[in-house]
């Protein structure tokens, strides 16, 4: 029976419910997703939609589109609620995520269902749904879920036009005006980037059938037109506002940079993708190995081969750069999924013929389960080693998702990999529902930013006050306090808080205090301690003792 629009509906309730727990909870991830929030939050207050600011330094890394969906979603929640609190609040900034996150679901579900039927489409979205590293991305306000939203799009109109051409048929017009708008859009998201899922699947396949009648299905003589020209005016008005050094910055610094240099300490070999792998897409990576000799097999069906060319160039790419991030093939795994579903619904299994290739799928599967133990233990363990201990709702999840994860075992090894798939498929989503819900609010240790960012709006004596932090320098605590948070050295911080005595307060840890005191007794002033936080800065993983102060010359509360 083919799947009906009530299908389609359902599966996008069970997509919104999985990506809800933790989104109103969460604070801000240090540390690009603070950055994100407090760049489209003063793009509101400034009314400038063009020039993007963090404080006031330039943002220039990627074009101004995913600070246009959020700063849209904010005003609209403003709107609706009639309080323009939200602005500083993270989960309105996070209402693009969720809704990609959900048409991402989707789409993986069209797409399978396109290739090899509605159950495979299920599946294949059922194995993104729950892969942690979707998981993660899509409870974040940054630029990633949006873009593989875009990708997706990409993709399954590509599709259109390729299941055409094999059919002999012309792909109409408006599915071709969509497409290279959506390359436009992507542009407009994250710069030339999204040119390599896009070009690279287009490319791969002409390469592979040795034609150029998919390229011509697209229309590309005039397509790409339309794609500079979505782009083009938000490139001419930022070329002018800063003079040429947003693209300096944005295409010789943080694109072409990370192509021959590894950027802020993410530089990994080749291989670092596949290793992070059984991680980032458990629990389907044990089915994806399993898959292999099936999809070497059917490599040249054309189903297939539309996959593997959606997968291969970008993933190879991102291989061969010298910065590392994970998200970076995070494209690639809605194909990924699609083969492994096919592999679990459509395709027979494939002995392993070879006893080194036995060999190796028994090691994965060792490593694959102790993963899960891990995964599925992982709250718990981290609430008791961070918070010394337990919470009684932290321990329900687990015990809930390792009985799933034991029957999943089993029915592997009885050579029941579909049924096996879902047991674990079960226990991820329990896991993470816990991880979300459960354990990551009571991680007061981890979460620095938001207990100051309480403490100094009930201590700041002036309602313009500003907090001056040399020690503790991380975004979120910018956005937090309404970009009140002055992040300076300690001597300066010293200097700060003398002149602006009567309403500035000061953040110190207790490695900058000394300098701190120094300076200002040298001034004349004396400190008053009104606060102090313990905890861990997971940035950078280093132990923080700061102390809030102010000057002796404020009257006391």
């Amino acid at each position: 029976m083919p799947p009906k629009f009530r299908h389609y509906a359902l599966l996008a309730v069970l997509a919104f419910l999985a990506a809800l727990p933790g989104r109103m909870s969460l604070p801000p991830l240090d540390r690009d997703e603070p950055r994100y929030m407090q760049a489209t939050a003063q793009m509101l207050s400034s009314g400038n939609f063009l020039d993007i600011r963090f404080q006031d330094q330039p943002r220039y890394l990627q074009p101004a589109g995913i600070y246009w969906l959020e700063a849209g979603a904010v005003k609209t929640s403003e709107i609706i609620t009639q309080d323009e609190t939200l602005r500083h609040e993270s989960w309105p900034y996070r209402i693009p995520s969720l809704l990609a996150s959900i048409c991402s679901i989707l789409l993986t579900a069209w797409i399978g269902t396109r290739l090899f039927g509605f159950s495979t489409g299920l599946l294949a979205a059922g194995l993104l749904m729950v892969a942690p590293l979707f998981a993660a991305e899509s409870r974040m306000a940054t630029i990633d879920s949006t873009l593989l939203l875009d990708i997706l799009c990409l993709q399954a109109l590509l599709l259109c036009h390729f299941t055409d051409m094999q059919k002999g048929r012309t792909t109409p017009c408006r599915s071709s005006i969509l497409y290279w708008s959506a390359l436009g859009v992507g542009m407009m998201l994250k710069g030339p980037i999204v040119l390599i899922p896009a070009l690279g699947t287009l490319i791969s396949l002409s390469i592979c059938l040795r034609s150029t009648a998919l390229i011509r299905q697209l229309r590309a003589g005039w397509g790409w037109l339309l794609s500079v020209l979505t782009v083009l005016p938000w490139c001419l008005g930022i070329a002018l506002v800063s003079h040429g050094e947003f693209f300096r910055r944005a295409v010789g610094h943080n694109l072409l940079g990370k192509i021959a240099h590894p950027q802020e300490t993410h530089g990994f070999p080749p291989g670092y993708y596949l290793l992070l792998f059984l991680l980032a897409f458990w629990p389907g990576a044990l089915a994806a190995i399993r898959s292999l000799p099936a999809l070497w097999q059917r490599r040249a069906k054309p189903e297939t081969l539309f996959l593997l060319c959606w997968i291969i160039p970008h993933w190879l790419i991102f291989e061969c750069l010298a910065t590392k991030l994970p998200h970076y093939v995070l494209p690639t795994y809605p194909a990924i999924a699609i083969l492994v579903a096919a592999s679990l619904t459509v395709w027979p299994l494939v002995p392993l013929r070879s006893l080194w290739m036995k060999l190796g799928v028994s090691l994965y599967a060792l490593t694959w389960g102790l993963a899960g133990l891990l995964f599925c233990l992982a709250g718990p363990v981290l609430l008791y080693r961070m918070e010394g201990h337990l919470f009684a709702d932290a321990l329900i999840p687990a015990l809930g998702s390792l009985p799933l994860l034991l029957a999943g075992l089993r029915l592997i090894w009885k050579q029941n990999w579909s049924g096996g798939a879902l047991c674990a498929m079960g226990a991820a989503l329990l896991t993470e529902t816990g991880i979300f819900l459960c354990v990551i609010p009571h991680l007061t240790s981890i979460q620095l930013a938001p207990r100051i960012a309480e403490s100094f709006r009930e201590l700041r004596p002036c309602p313009d006050s500003a907090l001056i932090s040399p020690s503790y320098r991380e975004p979120s605590l910018v956005f937090l306090t309404g970009g009140r948070a002055r992040l300076l050295p300690p001597s300066q911080a010293a200097h700060e808080l003398h002149d602006h005595a009567r309403c500035d307060l000061a953040l110190l840890d207790r490695k900058d205090d000394p300098a701190f005191q120094q300076e200002l007794a040298r001034l004349g002033t004396e400190s008053i301690l009104y606060d102090q936080f313990d905890g861990l800065n997971y940035s950078n993983g280093h132990r923080l003792h700061l102390r809030l102060y102010a000057s002796s010359e404020k009257p006391t509360r």
